[in-house]
């Protein structure tokens, strides 16, 4: 039986990996005493006895944690921002290619992808890869969430009864163009530059939707919507979890929400547009995909079981 502990497991991510985990019968949940929670001899203790240890834990308690592994064979998989780009990492996306698969197989450090960064990197890695986007395409995102991607205070100011008006609406942040995603989401895709990012939060529980708009003329070859959505089907064949469909044409739709993925751990991927302006969308599950669900489809991998099981 494989002993797995969580350490931030009262966080929203943690939660999520706590109730998933919690019907399984081939693993042994390490809990630490409540009182105990943050006690560092204690994690030390959890963390050491564990073949797999999740951390649900802010950028400098996750670093605080790794640095407290002594047994060999304990292996971390990292749900916060702290080693997304950290040489030795594995970065925890299985379907953007065989290599980052193989890393996640055989790794002992394996971090979870940011959730907006997930969304974005299932559209841009592959273009570039491909090359069908230059590396110096001028990208631009836009990428709109759930509250509940927002952790636990944000949960509890959307949900109370007495609330601010605001929250009734979307409401845009980052925008002096810092966010703790954007280095991801450069480094793994290859770009040169980061991408101009503008992340939405909004009055639904969960799902997200990230969309990249391309001009034709500025990638490279004829580019039109099918030959995009070509390369993005070739790409992601046979994979499980991340599908890809034409929106375009006879396919073509006037809606595309944001939560209709919600409580689902699939990707889908959709292409729109026309022959000169093309747009393509990533629509899953900010807690699922996302977060818990991906960290949960990493550690499936790291035993060596499908990908997909009890999620």
């Amino acid at each position: 039986m494989v002993k797995v502990f969580i350490d931030g497991k009262e966080g929203t991510t943690g939660l999520k990996i706590y109730e998933r985990l919690s019907p399984r019968s081939d693993i042994e949940i390490i809990v630490i005493d409540e009182e105990k929670r943050k006690d560092l001899e204690e994690r030390k203790k959890c963390i050491n006895a564990s073949d797999i240890t999740f951390l649900c834990l802010p950028d400098v308690a996750a670093r605080e944690a790794v640095s407290l592994v002594e047994n060999e064979n304990t292996r971390i998989i990292d749900a916060s921002t702290a080693h997304r780009t950290e040489e030795g990492w594995a970065y925890g996306f299985p379907e953007l290619g065989a290599e980052f698969r193989a890393n996640i197989e055989k790794g002992k450090r394996i971090a979870v992808p940011g959730c907006h960064a997930s969304g974005f990197l299932s559209i841009v890695y592959p273009l570039i890869k491909c090359g069908i986007m230059p590396k110096d395409y001028p990208v631009v995102c836009h990428s709109i969430s759930g509250y509940s991607g927002a952790g636990k205070k944000a949960i509890a100011q959307y949900e109370a009864k007495d609330r601010p008006v605001e929250l009734d609406s979307p409401r845009q942040y980052a925008l002096g163009q810092v966010h703790k995603h954007l280095p991801e989401m450069q480094k793994i895709s290859g770009l040169s530059d980061k991408p101009l990012f503008t992340p939405i939060i909004a009055d639904f529980y969960s799902g997200m939707e990230v969309t990249i708009p391309l001009y034709s003329k500025m990638l490279v070859g004829h580019q039109t919507p099918e030959t995009v959505y070509n390369a993005l089907k070739e790409h992601y064949k046979g994979q499980k979890m991340v599908k890809v469909e034409p929106c375009f044409g006879e396919s073509a739709v006037s809606f595309l929400p944001a939560n209709s993925l919600s409580g689902v751990n699939t990707m889908t991927i959709s292409v729109h547009g026309n022959e000169d302006r093309i747009i393509v969308t990533s629509v899953f599950d900010n807690l699922g995909k996302g977060a818990s669900g991906a960290a949960m489809q990493c550690m499936n991998i790291m035993l060596g079981l499908d990908e997909d099981s009890y999620l």
